[in-house]
Order: C-alpha cells, then sequence, then structure tokens
C-alpha cells in the first residue's frame, strides 16, 4: 500500500472511529466502497456445527443483507454449507466468492447456497478471514451483483475489515481493555513498516537487521497489543494511535 493510499485509509478509519452504531458503520462501509459495487456487508463469527438459528444470530456483528435471504439462510442452516465460510478456517488472506467455484463443485450444498444467494443480488463478493482472541473463526464479507475491484484493492480492504470488526467488537462490548500497549521502539517501527505494506525483506533493509529480526519484533508487538497476526497488529496499533 503507498503512503497516499495508507493516509486515505487512515482517514477513514478515524471516520469509523466516530460511528456509534452498526447501522453507522455499515453505512459508512457502504458509501465508501459504493464505486467498487459493493452493497452489502456481512461480518461475525463462525457459529459451531448444529447450533440453533436463534443462537446463530448472536454470532452476527453487522448485516445488511436482504431480510428475506437473512430468514432463508438461517431457518435451512446454510450457515453449515457456505462454501465462504467453510473457506474461513483453510486461509488468512481475503479470497473472492468466485475463486471457491472449483473447489466446491462437487458439493450440492454450497451450489445451492451460492446459487440462492445470486437470487438476492449477492452474486459477487469478497470475504476477509478474521480471529477472535479467544482464537475464533469470523468473518467480513462486502458483496453485491458484481464488484469492481483489483486484487490491489485487497491490502486496504483486509486492514479496513481488520479495524471495523474491533470496533464492531468494542461497540458490543466485548474487547479488552483499551490501555496502549508499552512497544518498544524497533517494535513501533516495524509494525509502521508493516502498515504500509513493506514485506519483512523490505523492512529488514529499511532497520538494517534481518528478517528473522524483523519477524521477532512483529511477533513481540503482536503479543503485547492482544493481536493473532500482522493485519489486526496494524489495525490495533492504529487505532491507539501507537502507529500513523
Amino acid at each position: 500500500m503507498s503512503r497516499k493510499a495508507l493516509d486515505q485509509t487512515l482517514g477513514f478509519l478515524r471516520s469509523l472511529d466516530r460511528t456509534a452504531s452498526t447501522d453507522e458503520v455499515a453505512r459508512l462501509l457502504l458509501t465508501e466502497f459504493a464505486d467498487l459495487g459493493i452493497a452489502h456487508v456481512m461480518a461475525g463469527t463462525v457459529p459451531q456445527r448444529g447450533t440453533p438459528a436463534r443462537q446463530q444470530q448472536g454470532h452476527v456483528l453487522v448485516n445488511t443483507f436482504p431480510d428475506a435471504w437473512g430468514r432463508r439462510y438461517l431457518t435451512r442452516g446454510y450457515a453449515f454449507h457456505d462454501p465462504t465460510v467453510r473457506h474461513l478456517g483453510l486461509t488468512t488472506a481475503p479470497f473472492a466468492w468466485r475463486e471457491l467455484g472449483p473447489r466446491f463443485a462437487d458439493d450440492a450444498g454450497a451450489r445451492r447456497v451460492m446459487n440462492e444467494a445470486g437470487d438476492f443480488q449477492l452474486r459477487d463478493g469478497i470475504t476477509i478471514p478474521l480471529m477472535t482472541l479467544d482464537g475464533g473463526v469470523a468473518g467480513f464479507s462486502l458483496s453485491g451483483e458484481r464488484l469492481a475491484m483489483d486484487p490491489a484493492d485487497r491490502p486496504m480492504l483486509h486492514l479496513v475489515a481488520t479495524y471495523a470488526f474491533g470496533h464492531l467488537l468494542r461497540l458490543r462490548g466485548q474487547t479488552v481493555s483499551p490501555e496502549a500497549a508499552r512497544l518498544a521502539p524497533r517494535e513501533r517501527e516495524a509494525l509502521q513498516w508493516a502498515a504500509e505494506g513493506k514485506t519483512d525483506w523490505e523492512i529488514g533493509e529499511v532497520m538494517g537487521i534481518s528478517t528473522h529480526g524483523v519477524d521477532f519484533h512483529l511477533r513481540s508487538a503482536r503479543t503485547k497489543l492482544g493481536t493473532t497476526n500482522r493485519t489486526q497488529a496494524v489495525a490495533v496499533a492504529l487505532r491507539r494511535g501507537l502507529i500513523h
């Protein structure tokens, strides 16, 4: 992500911080990404197989999908057949829904979910895998009739989704204390370069250390921030003003 793109993203994250409800979060996201063809947003944690429909609703943090689709999805137990949900546990990288076609080509249940979603103008989408601090699997999906995005947009969407997910958890009162962690100067520096999209090798070149040293600083920062991956650490550090 370029410095200009990062600055634009940071401005949007600051706008997210000013939202006080899930509806405001949804409206802001849909307004910001309308040019990409995104018309709906849905985020939540993944329920265990067999969880009753009423309890599944408690896993949802934000959802603008059509009500009729939501009712069908819950009553027919589609969460346990939905290929986007099932793929969350297999990757940490954002993935487009169209990429799942070959993987689930022989799965009638998965095909049915995706085909019926298309009937509700949810034909195209991208899902960002996430994880809660207690190890729960979660996902953030952005969808519409047809998305107009480039693979280069994915790092930005990953950061925004991670940040928004944390904010939604805070709105629900499900996060740990917001006290700022005490990051060492080298940990801050490594995170700052990571926020700008540099690889471990590039960060090492700038900081004059090995990639092993970069990994050490980033892992230490993740531990102090109570996060599980680099993008989540960057999002938390940005939210707490530890990097900019």
